[in-house]
This record gives C-alpha cells, structure tokens and sequence, in this order.
C-alpha cells in the first residue's frame, strides 16, 4: 500500500464554478476573440479586448475566474506605460501571448 501522494499535483486548475453558458456568453468569449485578433496594433487591440472582457464580467454574461484575474494582472502590466510613452515590440509580444492564455481560459468563466 502507499502511502499519501507528496509530490505537487500539476494541470490546469479546477474551476471553482462551471463555465458560463448561453448566448451573452458566447457572444462575450467570441467577441474577445474577434477583438484579440483584429488588425491593428497589437496593444490597441489588447485593450480594447481586456476592457470588453471587463463588460462581461460586470454584467454577468462570464464568470470571473482566479486564473483570468491573474491573466488580466499581467496584461495590465505590459500595457502601463508612462505619459509620452509608446510600448514598443516586448510589449505587443507581451499582450499576444497574454490575451492567447485568456483565450483558452476563457472557455471556463
């Protein structure tokens, strides 16, 4: 017999409520989407995505989730900028691979 596991359990992380379903949902993840991968500057793009994210989450449409809260952190960071300044290539790369990590988590708010 063997005794109780030690080692960190990896994977992704257990919702702590199901995924949001219906309409507004859909339309709220495919509209991140959209927004995510329409042309134009990648850090535009990105705020705009997050902001439209935001409008879901206060009307109900998605659930907010511990890991988007994160996601959503990170990109807040890559985005800050100072007056005058223009963000540069490090961080559009920052927010592609930012908003593609929300993208797959989006399927669980």
């Amino acid at each position: 017999m063997t005794g109780p596991r030690t080692e960190p359990v990896t994977g992704p992380p257990t919702p702590t409520k199901a995924p949001s379903v219906g309409p507004a949902a859909d339309a709220a993840r495919a509209s991140f989407r959209a927004t995510m991968d329409a042309k134009g500057h990648a850090v535009e793009n990105a705020r705009a995505a997050a902001a439209g994210l935001e409008e879901a989450f206060e009307s109900g449409a998605l659930h907010r989730t511990e890991a988007l809260d994160g996601m959503l952190a990170d990109l807040a960071v890559a985005l800050e900028q100072d007056d005058g300044q223009r963000l540069g290539g490090k961080s559009a790369e920052a927010a592609r691979f930012i908003l593609r990590a929300i993208s797959r988590e989006l399927d669980h708010a």
